[in-house]
């Protein structure tokens, strides 16, 4: 029996098998985290038990009392695809592989996708929904960026014009907050993008924020066109190879740009996810392959907090391995609230 709202906190029963009879009172939170472990060459490493962890929250020991090496967890996913005019070229590979990746990943009747694309605008082109079906016909609806006469063209600033702008922070922080956040489960976003926003109303650590509150992975791909930063003879970006995520700089109508493989970087570490970058020798769809393989082989952990006695706010959580060769992916932190807890009553 389960009971109070869904927020970061998830019952037990929803989330891992149970490990004992215990009835927990409506005070306990059990925190959730979902992890994947990498050996030294980049391996995943799917066999360990729950003793060769070790949890934190912000500096103190935790118990971890729920363990899964096989979650069934049904699995929500939402991608996040950049339609801004630096994306023009790359988009029909991105596409493609989209395509790909959720025909394999998708399990029918049990895991539900959603499509959402940005530039200067964002917009929900395929709500929650588990057919293949409508998510291929979203994702067929993705136009190319069109030239088109006006601001953009004429040399007016980027946050003008159809395709002027790239608002991608926003369309993080709407797929988390509208999204995600009512959705129990593994959950998570995946970004495809250059990583430059140059449109949106919220900031980068709104958008971080808006993610960890939903309790949502976010997996950001960079996927750059080499010739629209750049590679026009210095007419780009200033030409500092950013078509391979290079540094910031100054933009074409002299307005600082962000680097957008940091931005990327970020929002997927402090979320949980993984960060990847398309090259030559590493396609879109090999990455695709990789984030599917993650996402097969998690590791469920719950705990309850022994900070009982502090109030709403944002705790930090580190997740080692005893085997410290091995590196630990997960989210660093979580928002605890004053809402009623949820509860796993005993069977």
């Amino acid at each position: 029996m389960v009971s109070g709202r869904a927020c970061l906190f998830v019952a037990v029963s929803l989330l891992l098998p149970a490990q004992d009879n215990a009835t927990f009172s409506s005070d306990v939170r059990v925190v959730n985290v979902f992890a994947t472990v990498r050996d030294h060459k980049g391996k995943i490493v799917p066999d360990l038990n729950k003793d060769d962890f070790a949890l934190a929250e912000d500096g103190r020991p935790q118990t971890i009392r729920y363990f899964s090496r096989e979650s069934n967890l049904p699995l929500t996913l939402g991608l996040l695809v950049d339609t801004s005019m630096s994306q023009r070229h790359v988009l029909p590979q991105e596409k493609a592989a989209s395509r790909t990746f959720l025909q394999d990943m998708l399990r029918q009747d049990k895991d539900r996708a959603f499509l959402i694309h940005f530039d200067r605008e964002v917009e929900l082109l395929q709500d929650l929904t588990s057919s293949r079906e409508k998510l291929e016909a979203a994702l067929r609806s993705l136009d190319e960026p069109e030239q088109k006469e006006g601001p953009w063209l004429a040399g007016g600033s980027p946050r003008h014009g159809r395709y002027g702008g790239t608002a991608l922070y926003d369309s993080v922080l709407l797929a988390s907050d509208e999204l995600m956040r009512n959705v129990k489960g593994r959950k998570a976003l995946i970004i495809l993008s250059d990583g430059v926003d140059n449109g949106s109303k919220m900031t980068m650590d709104d958008a971080i924020r808006s993610a960890q509150r939903a309790d949502t992975l976010v997996y950001s791909i960079l996927f750059s066109d080499r010739d629209f930063y750049g590679g026009r003879g210095g007419r780009g970006y200033g030409g500092h190879g950013y078509g391979h995520g290079g540094g910031g700089g100054r933009g074409r109508w002299g307005e600082s740009r962000p680097d957008g493989k940091e931005v990327l970087e970020r929002i997927s570490r402090q979320t949980g996810g993984g960060f990847f970058e398309v090259t030559n020798k590493q396609p879109v769809e090999k990455i695709y392959a990789q984030i599917a393989e993650e996402l097969r082989n998690q590791y469920s952990l719950g705990y309850v907090s022994d900070q009982t006695t502090v109030g709403p706010g944002y705790r930090t959580i580190r997740l080692t391995t005893r085997d410290t060769k091995l590196a630990v992916q997960a989210r660093e932190g979580y928002y605890a609230t004053s809402e009623p807890a949820l509860t796993r009553q005993a069977q």
